[in-house]
């Protein structure tokens, strides 16, 4: 079974958490959710309760987890998911664990999905990914590096580097279901991408397959 692992702290975007968590599980990917608390220990233990997520607009969810970095890896599942939310953003893309996860998953030889979303594509930054193209919500355009080629397309997948793992980035709460859209078809193929839109009955003339994506690659070379 494909897996996914969906990074959530204080102050994550509600709609950005629950819009790609359930329809990857509408996918049939299953999914864990690991809360990021500020100052992660890196001994912190997935057996533990984890505490509620208090949200961007005070929602709060119970996480299926508290994240633990030995437990979160590449080997475990298929891909990592970050949403934004500038709070959780902040948290995240401070996180040292998280940093290194995210560059544990893009340098996987299985080659692996890294989805980020709105504010939580700040994590790149942090990372140090390599240059791709890439977008994020507009409030945190002017913190990525000149490195980046930033895109205001809805969502932007970069297969920027042969055997690294494709980035998947998107703009924010409005773009949510063309973002996990791009990423079921990514993990499941086209056919399981349509038979998870059609029940959900968008209104007629609403995007959200494939012309709410561009695909923009580097070369190889």
């Amino acid at each position: 079974m494909v897996k996914a692992l969906i990074l959530i702290a204080d102050g994550t975007e509600e709609m950005e958490f629950t819009i790609a968590y359930d329809t990857l599980v509408r996918a049939g990917i299953e999914c864990t959710s690991a809360f990021v608390p500020r100052g992660l220990s890196p001994y912190g233990s997935s057996d533990t309760s984890p505490p509620l997520a208090v949200c961007s607009r005070q929602v709060k969810i119970l996480p299926d987890v508290t994240l633990d970095p030995l437990a979160a890896g590449p080997e475990k599942y298929d891909a990592l998911i970050i949403p934004g939310g500038m709070g959780g953003a902040v948290t995240m893309a401070g996180s040292t664990e998280v940093q290194n996860l995210v560059r544990s998953y893009y340098n996987h030889p299985e080659k692996r999905i890294v989805g980020m979303i709105c504010a939580g594509s700040k994590v790149a930054i942090t990372a140090k990914l390599p240059g791709q193209p890439i977008t994020s919500h507009p409030s945190v355009q002017n913190e990525f590096p000149d490195h980046f080629d930033y895109k205001e397309q809805n969502v932007v997948v970069s297969d920027a580097i042969l055997g690294k793992a494709t980035l998947v980035t998107s703009r924010g709460p409005g773009t949510a279901f063309p973002f996990v859209f791009t990423l079921v078809e990514l993990l499941c193929g086209k056919e399981k991408r349509d038979e998870v839109v059609g029940p959900m009955i968008f209104p007629s003339g609403t995007v959200v397959g494939q012309h709410a994506v561009r695909l923009i690659r580097l070369p190889t070379s």
